[in-house]
């Protein structure tokens, strides 16, 4: 009787959890991995308070056991990295590296084959963890089963926009609790009513689906992987590596803005040396087709023409811009382009084109060519095409190209080995390793790529610097009247989760709000204020300090700059090279304020400093202490502030512009009219 009873026991005790933890440099962050109730685990800290309760690791695949239960762990290894890297361009020249690193292994003790690993890396501002699969053969995943459980959910705010039809990003952002939130893109970002700011998001996006997030119950989302054209996720042969998973953390808002977590879990440079890769400013043939003042087809408004070109490159050389974005010069415009993808030619001008005339007239007047290929989604077209349409490139000089895949509900088009047509999401496998081929292919051109309706950034441009920006998100376009314009929130909401991913080529600098545009839906522009773009004229200028991009265009028509050239001078003064940025105030879709340093590059000194203050619908007066600048120097503060009967809907161009001197013991105070801003340059003044 006792030995039935101890072996009852035996059976009926639940064996004891293993639980390994890493923290951060700081000790502030923990993060920990555990094998209770034998299932693959983890949960993270912050502050010593929990931030994610237990959440399941692991996978279902086609063909193979899944791999989410009947698991022990154990420690592998550990590595603790504190180093400095350069980025060869950015928004922070020095990056620094300090994390602890931990690997384990989850393994099924009756079944060797049953194992993967995970590898976490702890920053003190968050943490990332991959997966580590030691396979071989071939494995169709069909769910990653990834939880993000966030706790106390009921006090918290999301950020958000839905991932239901894995389109291009291109949505209003909203803020909503945490519990109404159903799908999300990442990066998705969450603030807690004691002030904590969590960020979810992805790094280093390679041969793999992308992530959005889906709930399953209150505060517990699970990744959510774009399917392939036939459903299933992810194919892989042999041993991988997923990207990572990372949750960036902050007492803050503006921590979240200022972590290099992402970027620090991207793979070094691969390309060599990307001295070729420039940063700088352009203008475009490209919102008069918007709002309607040129069509990108073939006709009497045609606006890619070598006339018009050679004029808006006149304009560049006049204000010191690199060059002159021309789209719509190609044949393939003509019709429903964005049904007619593979009419498309990359190399094949209109008649009232001509290229090589076009490249000749820019070196004479030192503005580059930037190149555009529009594949409206047809990938198998635009690959058959890519390397022709680089070589054209590289021989006329192009060293930069806006790429486009506008496509009717998002669906790329890819055709099989059997030439039938199939359609692919925007963060699928394929597409997703369709624009690394993109830019690796580009590379050997000595080619930079502007991706627009592209996969989300996660990092990428540190392995590959030659993806110099992308779009992903809802840019200036939306405010030229084929659809309902930005709201004034949604520069304070981009700066919180857009730009948590990278670079985005918003196109700012629109200076006149008064045009009429009409389109096949009857919309007109000039007749009441819901058209209006919701922004004032100083707000736009600080677009240039707030949304950081390597390369930044002047979205307007050349006259209305000559029309208006001391507003215009800010344009022309601001870098798109940084050595040194920080978020210095903010409210995640509440109001944004940045300072940036130049980079001593080209005509700039490195001294100098910049500042754009943007705010939503609320008119707001904050107080900015310049103790960023140099103790013991003098600057010249160059303010564009709102002026004081500023407002978006009735006095969008009412501006004060004025000089000032002042020192890092300054204080100035910034006053923002409704969805207005300010951008200030301190010029470092000779002693």
């Amino acid at each position: 009787m006792r030995v039935f009873l101890l072996l009852l026991l035996a059976v009926s005790l639940p064996s004891i959890a293993n639980e390994l933890s890493v923290l951060s440099p700081d000790k502030k962050v923990k993060l920990s991995f555990t094998d209770d109730g034998e299932l693959a685990q983890y949960r993270v800290s912050f502050n010593g308070e929990p931030v994610l309760g237990l959440g399941k690791l692991g996978f279902t695949f086609a063909k193979a056991p899944p791999l989410y239960r009947d698991f022990e762990v154990e420690e592998v290894s550990r590595h603790s990295v504190d180093q400095t890297w350069q980025q060869p361009w950015g928004e922070q020249r020095d990056i620094r590296d300090n994390h602890n690193e931990l690997l384990v292994k989850f393994y099924n003790p009756s079944d060797k084959d049953r194992t993967f690993l995970v590898r976490a890396r702890v920053f003190n501002d968050g943490i990332g963890f991959r997966y580590e699969l030691p396979t071989s053969g071939n494995r169709i995943i069909t769910r990653e089963l990834t939880e993000f459980n966030l706790v106390n959910s009921h006090q918290a705010k999301a950020f958000w926009i839905p991932a239901h039809g894995r389109d291009r990003y291109e949505y209003v952002y909203q803020a909503t609790n945490l519990q109404d939130v159903h799908t999300a893109h990442t990066p998705f970002t969450v603030k807690y009513e004691n002030g904590t700011h969590v960020a979810i998001h992805e790094a280093a996006l390679v041969d793999y689906a992308g992530m959005s997030l889906k709930r399953q119950e209150l505060g517990r989302f699970t990744a959510s992987l774009a399917p392939r054209h036939d459903g299933s996720l992810v194919h892989k042969t042999g041993s991988f590596v997923t990207p990572w998973r990372t949750i960036t953390l902050g007492n803050d808002a503006t921590d979240l803005i200022n972590s290099y977590l992402v970027l620090n879990l991207n793979e070094p440079n691969k390309l060599g040396d990307v001295s070729w890769v420039e940063p700088g400013k352009y203008i475009g043939i490209w919102w008069g087709m918007h709002i309607d003042e040129y069509t990108w087809g073939s006709g009497d408004k045609h606006g890619a023409t070598t006339q018009r070109t050679k004029q808006y490159m006149d304009f560049a050389a006049k204000h010191g811009f690199d060059g002159v974005l021309v789209e719509g010069w190609n044949k393939g415009w003509d019709g429903d382009w964005i049904a007619n993808s593979e009419l498309f030619s990359f190399t094949e001008s209109y008649p009232d084109f001509d290229i090589e005339a076009v490249t000749s007239y820019g070196d004479k007047v030192g503005v580059k060519l930037i190149g555009h290929h529009e594949t409206s989604g047809g990938i198998t077209n635009y690959e058959a095409q890519m390397e022709d349409g680089f070589a054209l490139y590289n021989k006329l000089g192009v060293s930069q190209i806006k790429t486009g895949y506008v496509a009717h509900g998002q669906n790329l088009k890819v055709r099989d080995d059997n030439n039938v047509l199939r359609y692919e999401y925007t963060d699928s496998q394929d597409v997703v390793n369709h624009f690394i081929k993109n830019v690796t292919t580009a590379a050997k051109y000595q080619l930079s790529i502007n991706t627009h309706e592209s996969v989300k950034d996660t990092g990428l441009r540190r392995t590959y610097p030659n993806w110099i920006s992308r779009e992903s998100a809802r840019g200036q376009e939306y405010n030229s009247g084929w659809a309902a314009p930005n709201p004034p929130n949604h520069i304070p909401m981009l700066a919180f989760t857009r730009m948590l991913a990278g670079p985005m080529d918003f196109t700012p600098g629109i200076f006149n709000f008064d045009y009429v545009r009409k389109n096949d839906g009857g919309i007109e522009w000039g007749k009441g204020e819901v058209m209006r773009p919701q922004t004032t004229l100083a707000k736009q200028l600080a677009q240039y300090v707030v949304l950081y991009s390597p390369i930044q265009m002047a979205a307007d028509l050349p006259r209305n700059y000559e029309n208006n050239l001391p507003a215009f001078q800010f344009i022309k003064d601001v870098p798109t090279d940084w050595s040194h940025s920080k978020a210095l105030q903010g409210e995640v879709g509440e109001y944004i304020v940045m300072a940036r340093k130049a980079s001593k590059h080209k005509s700039y000194s490195g001294n100098d400093w910049y500042v754009g203050a943007i705010t939503n619908e609320e008119a707001r007066e904050l107080s900015l202490p310049l103790t960023f600048l140099e103790e013991g120097q003098q600057y010249e503060a160059q303010l564009y502030l709102d002026g004081e009967k500023a407002h978006w809907k009735s006095n969008p161009y009412a501006m004060n512009i004025e000089k000032k001197v002042v020192t890092s013991a300054d204080v100035l105070s910034l006053k923002l009219a409704p969805s207005g801003g300010g951008a200030i340059r301190f010029k470092l003044l000779a002693q």
